[in-house]
């Protein structure tokens, strides 16, 4: 769930743009100086044809207009250039700041929100910021400068023409600064549909396969149309208006037009003024019209690039998981321990976990079954702290893991999920994401514990052959082995893991059974389980319902004294079913 879009301002741009307030600066003077040159032109002209009409010498004003004409349009070149690499600037530096941010969000924000909407804001969002520093901000800024500039030389030149100007281009303005402040709310919308279908889109390609096999390309293919539809009938919206101002100004630009022509004539006959004070009017008018229009034009790139920003602080906005920066604490007897945790996710209404209490002493094995969504992995995701409890409290080395800076805490801890991912790209980036200084030594000798060594030899790449978008390059077996390697480089002295066998063959299942026992020889063990077999030599079994611990004690025990561990291990043949066990839903 997206929270609400709250309207930004000018000021919301500043920080976007601190770090080029020397280039602004620079550009700002820059702009003055090209403003200065053009609007001294005119003034030029009419004293080159106020001197040809008098039959005098020309040459030094004709070099001198020629200098600012060249003058100005270098001024321009400069100007241009440095705006337009502060405007990169300005959007490779928002992209920075939104990519840090995203990957810090608390997890409960990426399970409310889609995935392709945080994709657009990174990327068509942050592009429309390109328009408001180059054709937005600085077009307003200079244009107002050339305006107040040429009204003013307007004025000196010829009251009443300027009278006629302003009454010519009133209208045509007022309309078109009222239709420019509904671009914003417009542009806004646009980019939301272009996040959803940006959204549809990541989700029908992630999930390839599954839409192959269920021939479901045909549907999954009007679901990103229906999106983009959705998309292109917002563009429409804004296009519309965008087309209303441009013809409307355009009028009121000719009509002020002919109508200095008209008076200004009328005026040069009645000897009231001279040619070259028409003629420079003319041109002082030709320079009130074109930054007037791209003033506007200007303004409506803002209006379209501040609805983008609102979507970018939308997100900035949230406030970002804290580290905290308060040391972990030491190895105790005691490596993890549950007193009284409750949970409830945000979206749910009904807790997950219920008065949990069991602890996990150091340097053991402890196993963690139950049918499924009794809250295994929960409990996992809790030591982790990518949640917070919402009763009790979790302690980690003795110390309560609020009180740990999240950094320092998952130092000690090495985590497999349940889901075993692995990330696009080489087998060796995999296994360096936790571990980034270990050798190529150490990496092979650790795929060999995990019986992986095969993916290493079979192609000329070697630990950099490529495992696909998700590890598609690799079997399920091997994307859980790869996932379980890497929580084995790392080191930590606790290890979590979610259902590490879920995906192995007997052969490769055994492997891995050598693997963790070597590991828990030196480091503490809670593990999620639905395979028995792998955790019946565990030193502690935790049975969990219904999000509370019912049993706790050693495989002969808890098949000897809990009818629900019994059922579990009866399903897998582990003991002989018994046909009056009480029935639960077992994974």
């Amino acid at each position: 769930m997206t929270g609400e879009t709250a309207p930004v301002g000018l000021r919301a741009l500043a920080p976007h743009l601190r770090s080029h307030w020397p280039t602004l600066a620079v550009v700002a003077v820059l702009s003055m100086a090209g403003a200065a040159a053009s609007l001294v032109q005119p003034l030029l002209t009419r004293d080159l044809l106020d001197a040809i009409g008098a039959s005098q010498a020309v040459g030094g004003t004709v070099a001198l207009l020629a200098s600012l004409v060249l003058l100005a349009a270098a001024i321009d070149a400069v100007r241009d250039y440095l705006l337009q690499r502060t405007a990169e600037g300005v959007v490779l530096g928002t992209r920075r700041r939104l990519a840090q941010h995203l990957l810090r969000l608390p997890i409960a924000e990426y399970d409310t929100r889609r995935t392709g909407d945080l994709l657009s804001r990174v990327g068509a969002d942050t592009t429309l910021l390109r328009a408001v520093v180059t054709s937005g901000l600085f077009e307003i800024v200079t244009g107002a400068v050339m305006v107040v500039g040429a009204v003013g030389a307007m004025a000196v030149l010829d009251p009443l023409l300027l009278g006629v100007t302003l009454l010519a281009l009133a209208f045509g303005m007022t309309v078109a600064i009222v239709a420019s402040r509904r671009v914003r709310a417009l542009s806004r919308a646009t980019q939301a549909r272009i996040g959803e279908m940006t959204s549809t889109v990541e989700r029908a390609l992630t999930a390839a396969r599954t839409i192959r096999a269920a021939r479901a390309e045909g549907r999954e293919a009007d679901l990103v149309v229906a999106s983009a539809e959705g998309a292109y009938a917002a563009g429409l919206r804004v296009a519309r208006l965008q087309a209303l101002i441009s013809p409307v100004t355009a009028t009121a630009t000719q009509g002020a037009f002919l109508a200095v022509l008209g008076v200004g004539g009328a005026r040069v006959a009645a000897g009231d003024i001279t040619v070259g004070d028409l003629v420079a009017f003319i041109l002082f008018l030709f320079f009130l019209i074109l930054p007037l229009g791209q003033a506007l034009s200007a303004y409506t790139q803002l209006q379209t690039g501040l609805g983008a920003l609102e979507r970018i602080e939308e997100v900035l906005r949230i406030p970002a998981e804290e580290n905290g920066r308060s040391a972990p604490g030491e190895p105790s007897e005691i490596a993890v321990e549950f007193d009284g945790v409750g949970f409830a996710y945000p979206s749910a209404e009904d807790p997950v976990l219920t008065d949990v209490s069991f602890a996990v002493p150091y340097g053991t094995r402890t196993a963690l079954v139950g049918p499924s969504g009794a809250g295994k992995s929960t409990l996992l995701a809790l030591v982790e702290r990518f949640y917070e409890t919402t009763a009790g409290t979790i302690r980690v080395d003795g110390r309560d893991v609020r009180e740990q800076g999240r950094d320092a805490l998952r130092a000690r801890l090495g985590y497999v999920e349940q889901e075993a991912p692995v990330l696009a790209g080489t087998i060796r980036e995999n296994l360096l994401l936790a571990a980034p200084d270990t050798d190529d030594a150490r990496l092979l000798e650790v795929l060999e514990s995990v019986n992986l060594s095969g993916i290493v030899t079979r192609t000329e790449q070697g630990l950099d052959a490529q495992v696909g978008e998700g590890g598609v390059l690799l079997s399920g077996g091997e994307r859980q082995r790869l996932a379980i390697a890497r929580a084995l480089l790392t080191d930590a002295p606790i290890l979590l893991m979610d259902e590490p066998t879920s995906n192995l063959d007997a052969r490769n299942e055994a492997a891995l059974r050598r693997a963790i026992d070597a590991a828990a020889e030196s480091r503490t063990l809670l593990v999620v389980a639905h395979r028995l077999s792998t955790v019946v030599d565990s030193d502690q079994i935790v049975v969990m319902d219904g999000g509370r611990v019912v049993a706790t004690g050693r495989h002969d025990e808890l098949v000897a004294t809990n009818p629900l561990y019994r059922e579990l291990a009866a399903h897998q043949l582990l003991v002989p079913d018994l046909t009056d066990a009480p029935h639960h839903s077992v994974a």
